[in-house]
């Protein structure tokens, strides 16, 4: 590398937070070439470019290769080191930079999930969580973890774990024969009706207050008893203390539901959504291709657009795009709009590219309209352009009067949901990334 290039990189790197967070590695056209994430921003970013650094042997070829492209490193900063690990996965997913070589798959970290619709809920670690009806806390970090902390509260709380169709007012549970669990004291058994619902439901209701709570009571309880058999000689109920106490600590390593969204997690049937969105546009064949667009801003800073595709009902990773929007000053989502599906689409208006067969707009009839008026200003034919209002998730279809109504549960509905969160959440990212680099920018520089 460049010495001139090494030292300004260095002088930037200086600058950094000592904070935890996740750092973006770029070449010179700024493509992301690597992600990582870290304990210390500074510290762990220059020991890529120390003068006694020895990435050959501490970090392997691969690595030593990416250093040398390197002509930028942008960070975002974090709460947290789980903050950290979650935001660094889910920009591992989206980027699919090509020096990672791990967090690029669909696996996702795993939820605590309690059917509350459920007139006897029960309680299950889970990666594919119901898609309505449930409580969810997470994503938890530690798998192995999250599996001993659900067996240890279970316990405490005496919740069922099987997936069995229990009602209220099946009588036939009367004979039905409960499983071990029950037998060790670790279900209370509402599949055979030894327990109320109203009395089942007050278990359920303490364990989520349990599940927010900073469960600080808890540990000094357990702690305290686990003192206790230690000192009686009780080594192997010590021992089971213990491993309790670690089971409940690890559910500290989890990130928040809203926040740390995963898509993958959310499974919509592709076939089915396809088959009705079809139905629903009046189209012969279901899109094979969609695209949807976001925008995000702060008080009209740092406007950002995003695109995101779907294929046969699908993330298409590698036809994500990213707008940072040049041509419109302060708050006009309509003008934003404009800017973005005009950069996007004026190649396929050459024919040098395809139109989608599907283009989804975040927002009601105004955004609607504002693409359309986009399409307009190009002198072409768009494809099927819709909008999906928020607010009532009401569905604005081009050349209709009046918006489309849908059931929660249509799977149409379902799928442009997917598609909407998702452009909603990369759109966030890169905006928060450009908010983190401002304010960097324009923050006083540290001195050595």
């Amino acid at each position: 590398m460049d010495e001139r290039l090494l030292n300004t990189i260095r002088e930037h790197v200086w600058q950094f937070p000592k904070t935890p967070g996740v750092y973006l590695m770029k070449d010179r056209e700024g493509r992301v070439l690597y992600i990582g994430k870290a304990k210390d921003l500074r510290s762990r970013v220059g020991s890529y470019f120390q003068p006694s650094a020895d990435l050959l042997n501490t970090r392997g070829p691969d690595i030593c290769r990416m250093v040398e492209n390197v002509e930028t490193v942008d960070f975002v900063e974090c709460d947290g080191e789980v903050d950290a690990l979650l935001k660094e996965s889910r920009l591992i997913k989206d980027i699919q930079p090509p020096h990672n070589a791990k967090l690029k798959d669909d696996k996702t970290f795993p939820y605590i999930e309690i059917t509350a619709s459920d007139d006897f809920p029960g309680v299950y670690m889970t990666r594919k969580p119901r898609l309505k009806g449930s409580k969810l806390y997470g994503p938890f970090v530690s798998p192995t973890g999250l599996r001993d902390a659900v067996n240890a509260l279970q316990k405490v709380f005496k919740y069922r774990t099987c997936e069995l169709e229990i009602r209220d007012g099946d009588d036939s549970r009367r004979f039905f024969r409960p499983c071990l669990l029950h037998a060790i004291n670790q279900c209370s058994a509402p599949c055979a009706a030894l327990i109320s619902k109203e009395d089942y439901r007050k278990d359920i209701d303490r364990l989520k207050k349990f599940m927010v709570s900073k469960r600080s009571t808890v540990l000094r309880r357990l702690r305290h008893e686990m003192a206790q058999a230690s000192d009686g000689q009780r080594f192997e109920e010590a021992a089971g203390i213990r491993d309790r106490v670690k089971a409940i600590e690890s559910l500290s390593l989890s990130g928040d539901v809203d926040q740390h969204v995963q898509p993958e997690a959310f499974f919509v049937n592709p076939k089915e959504g396809l088959e009705k969105l079809a139905e629903m546009l009046g189209m012969e064949l279901g899109p094979r291709q969609m695209e949807a667009i976001d925008i995000a801003h702060l008080q009209g800073e740092e406007t950002v657009g995003s695109l995101i595709c779907f294929i046969d009902g699908k993330p298409f990773k590698s036809g994500y795009r990213r707008f940072k929007i040049a041509t419109v000053e302060g708050s006009d989502d309509y003008a934003a709009i404009r800017e973005v599906v005009t950069r996007r689409y004026r190649q396929a208006a050459g024919g040098e590219e395809l139109y989608p067969d599907v283009i989804l707009i975040d927002g009601g009839l105004g955004q609607l309209h504002s693409a359309l008026d986009a399409f307009g200003e190009m002198d072409i034919r768009p494809p099927m352009v819709i909008s999906l209002a928020k607010r009532h998730e009401e569905v604005y279809i081009q050349a209709r009067s009046a918006p489309v109504r849908l059931p929660r549960n249509h799977a149409g509905l379902r799928l442009l949901q997917s598609m909407r969160d998702e452009a909603h959440r990369f759109a966030q990212y890169y905006h928060h990334t450009l908010r983190k680099k401002k304010m960097f920018d324009n923050g006083p520089r540290r001195q050595p």
